[in-house]
């Protein structure tokens, strides 16, 4: 099994037309993702050609998209000016996982976006995040796949570049994994950290968990209490910026620290506390993992 996505997932990309949104089509259809269709407004009626002679077809709506193709997840590479619309537009359309890779959503928009999203029923990964892979399944947004191999682990993560670096050591210890998410790291994302350790205790195929969590927020914090309280499984975790200096922002639009409780080690104390291993260096991670499997 994997989280939230698998082989009978059918995906829409919002914005295929696009540079960002066409590389990305390839590079899912070439790692096997069933893409159904993609939506650009203007285009309906085109045909996206994708590697070894695949063609996509192209709507106008999503509405319409999801009508012809049946979908149920989609992709979004769609600038941030209309990125807020486009998710908006899945949910009303039916779709139950939105994937939102655009950076730079205003979080004003955000607050508006979120609740519209949750009243459909929906659920959405991001904003300003690198998707999920399940690796020899789908892949849904820009985390390469060749780094990753079939296994036990699940790995969610608040950094896109760490993700990456952590998910290859895993494969070249020879230790897979079951389902890599990025979250992303704006104020306001749809998932979060206590959802996918959520699914990740529920996956039968799942048997141990890496976190990598950020300066900023207390997210990280609300994680180790879950782990301690809700979960069987074993789990280790890194936090990245042991040493960003307060009120600097480090990448992410999230990962500030304002007052105590975002600093990196009032987080390695939230999990050292109840008993969950903190990697200081992300290579620390596999000898941990290894321990704890």
């Amino acid at each position: 099994m994997a989280i939230f996505i698998d082989q009978a997932t059918r995906l829409l990309v919002q914005g295929i037309t696009g540079r960002d949104g066409a590389f990305h089509t390839r590079q899912m259809l070439e790692y096997g993702t069933r893409v159904v269709g993609g939506v650009t407004p203007g285009r309906g009626g085109q045909q996206f050609e994708g590697p070894a002679g695949a063609r996509v077809p192209v709507f106008d709506t999503m509405e319409q998209a999801v009508r012809e193709t049946g979908a149920t997840a989609s992709v979004i590479y769609v600038p941030p000016n209309f990125a807020g619309d486009a998710i908006m537009e899945a949910a009303d359309a039916g779709i139950t996982l939105i994937v939102a890779i655009t950076e730079g959503i205003p979080v004003l928009d955000m607050t508006r976006i979120y609740p519209f999203v949750l009243e459909r029923g929906a659920r959405l990964v991001g904003p300003n995040c690198p998707g999920l892979l399940a690796p020899g399944k789908c892949k849904v947004g820009i985390m390469p796949g060749q780094i990753a191999s079939p296994g036990p682990v699940g790995v969610v993560s608040r950094s896109g570049t760490l993700t990456y670096e952590v998910v290859y050591q895993l494969t070249q210890a020879g230790i897979g994994q079951s389902t890599c998410i990025g979250i992303g790291g704006d104020p306001i994302i749809g998932t979060s950290f206590l959802d996918c350790l959520a699914a990740f205790e529920a996956d039968v195929e799942t048997r141990a968990v890496v976190l990598i969590g950020e300066i900023g927020g207390t997210d990280e914090q609300a994680a180790a209490a879950y782990i301690q309280t809700r979960m069987t499984k074993p789990a280790v975790a890194f936090i990245a910026g042991q040493t960003a200096p307060p009120g600097r922002r480090m990448g992410h639009a999230g990962a500030i620290i304002s007052g105590s409780a975002g600093t990196a080690a009032e987080k390695i104390q939230a999990f050292e506390q109840r008993g969950i291993r903190v990697g200081r260096r992300p290579s620390d991670l596999v000898p941990l993992l290894r321990e704890a499997l």
